[in-house]
This record gives structure tokens, sequence and C-alpha cells, in this order.
């Protein structure tokens, strides 16, 4: 199976390049090409997309800016001529980012990147199983029913994830949010910050952009969620 990608850059060369790039490699697949942001989100609107090569330094609204304003995103690996993006890349949970002038060698380095978390992806994805109302996990050589419905929220660690349960002790199981994140409903759970996920029914507190859980708890909620949770907040609470 390939990956399927998009490319969007605003210097037609650069995009040719990236374009030849992705079709000598065997496991990329190009499905469009994109001369700014706003052609890639009518694109993302109606077609299915794993992967993203994307400009940063484009007219009207850059490819940094673009990238955060997607509430459901395929992954990314940034283009640029400018290294200072680097470290706000990361933060938007970037696989990679490439410099340019880019060579093959190093575009192909970060592909590779790029099919090894797909790898991973997909086998974290066959080692959880769903039902209507609760997930089987494997923790400590075991398999680990949850009810969806007793999950307060879900906190990432590197490749590990906690689940921490309403009456239970925390469940630890080596997946990634992201994988975990696809298996659950989303309309009773939500992504609020890149290392936690939340079940909705179970938010009672919001207090200065954090979500209280017993008191004690306090999970913050990103600057690329804000705009989805406060849609949430506004459906839900009177205020």
């Amino acid at each position: 199976m390939k990956i399927k990608c998009i490319a969007i850059d605003d210097e037609p060369l650069a995009l040719k390049q990236i374009n030849s790039y992705i079709e000598k490699t065997p496991f990329l697949e190009v499905v469009a090409l994109c001369h700014n942001a706003f052609d890639a989100m009518k694109f993302l609107a109606n077609n299915e997309v794993d992967l993203m090569f994307v400009d940063i330094n484009m007219p009207d609204l850059n490819g940094m800016d673009f990238v955060k304003s997607l509430t459901q995103k395929p992954q990314i690996i940034f283009t640029t001529a400018y290294s200072q993006y680097a470290i706000e890349g990361f933060q938007v949970d970037a696989l990679d980012y490439i410099l340019k002038p880019i060579s093959y060698a190093s575009f192909l380095k970060s592909a590779n990147k790029a099919n090894t978390w797909f790898e991973l992806n997909q086998k974290q994805s066959e080692s959880v199983q769903t039902t209507q109302d609760s997930l089987f996990v494997k923790s400590e050589y075991k398999m680990v029913r949850i009810f969806l419905s007793e999950i307060k929220y879900i906190e990432s660690s590197n490749e590990y994830i906690q689940i921490h349960l309403v009456n239970d002790e925390p469940v630890t199981t080596l997946i990634r949010l992201k994988v975990m994140e696809e298996q659950l409903p989303k309309d009773k759970f939500m992504r609020v910050h890149r290392s936690f996920i939340v079940n909705l029914d179970r938010i009672k507190v919001i207090e200065r952009n954090r979500i209280v859980f017993d008191h004690n708890v306090y999970i913050p909620v990103g600057d690329q969620y804000k705009e989805s949770f406060q849609a949430f907040v506004d459906r839900t609470f009177i205020v």
C-alpha cells in the first residue's frame, strides 16, 4: 500500500522537484500538487491524504499557520529555506523538516522516516480491538478490556499512553496517542493537546483554559485545539 501525498509550494520549480522525488520513491504516491494553502484546503476537504510536504514561506497563509488551522490533519513534512522554523515545526507534531535546497538523499531520509511511522501505526492499530462500548488493549502481556464510559482522559508518554480510569488504576500500553485517537468515537472523545485526549462526558470543570479532573489534575488545551474545544464548550455549557 502506497502513502498518498500532496505537495504544497508557491514556487513552481520547487513543487516540480518535490513531485519528481515522490514519483521516484516506490512507497509514495502523489495525489495532488498545490500552489498555495487554499488549494490544499479544498483538496483535503474531499480527498483522503496520508502525508503532506508543506513549504512554510508562502504568501497570504504560510505553511505553519495552515497546518495549525487543520483539526484533522495528515502527517506533515515541512520543506523550507529557513531553519528558524524547526522547533515550531516539531511543536505541531511534524514528522520531519527538510531544508532547501533539497537533495533526493535528504528527501528520501525523510520519506523513509514517514514510511516507518506508517508501518508502526498500522501494527499498533491492529493491536487495538474496539466494540461499540469498549476497547481491548495489550498491557503487560495481556489483553485488557476498557469500557469507554470509564475513561477520564488518555495521556501520552513518548511511545506509550496511559489510560486514566474513573475507579481503577491507569492502564499503560505501547500505542501512540494518534493511533488511539483514530480508534475512539469522535463524538465522545477529543484531542485537546499534543499529549492528551479527554472523554467529553467526563468534563465537569474548565478553569483558565484548562480542564480540571479530580480537583488536582489540570489538562491544558493546546493552541491548535482551542477552536474545536471552544465549539464543544459553546454547545455544552451555559455561559
